[in-house]
């Protein structure tokens, strides 16, 4: 089985910045697709940003392109999400994902939830204004 940990949210002022992590164990793929979903209250889960195994393809939602940066760290089974530039309407529950593997190389990135199959339990993001 897949396991997927988040951790690093919390309360900020708007205009500052957090680092989510996301700790991931059981996966034997080498080739796969990870992502940071957001769901605020009352509203759809959303793409916020993903990343492909080899590093080769990184895609942003355009309500964070130029603020939220993604990365991993293959030797730790890490992703990461940067928050910079906070802003309140970026407060949300914050959730990594999986999908379940690629047979070749991965040709692209996707936001699409139903791409993803396996799911942290979430960090909530709380930003003031």
């Amino acid at each position: 089985a897949v396991y997927l940990e988040e951790s690093g949210g919390g309360p900020v002022q708007a205009g500052e910045s957090l680092r989510l992590s996301c700790t991931i164990s059981g996966f034997y793929n080498n080739n796969y697709c990870l992502g940071w979903f957001r769901q605020a209250p009352e509203k759809e889960r959303e793409g916020v940003a993903a990343i492909s195994s080899d590093d080769g393809f990184i895609s942003y939602a355009e309500s964070v392109k130029g603020r939220f940066t993604i990365s991993k760290d293959g030797a730790k089974n890490t992703l990461s999400l940067q928050l910079d530039s906070l802003k309140p309407e970026d407060t949300a529950m914050y959730y990594c994902a999986s999908d379940s593997g690629h047979v070749g190389p991965v040709s692209h990135t996707t936001h699409g939830v139903d791409a993803y199959a396996y799911w942290g339990q979430g960090t909530q993001v709380t930003v003031a204004s």
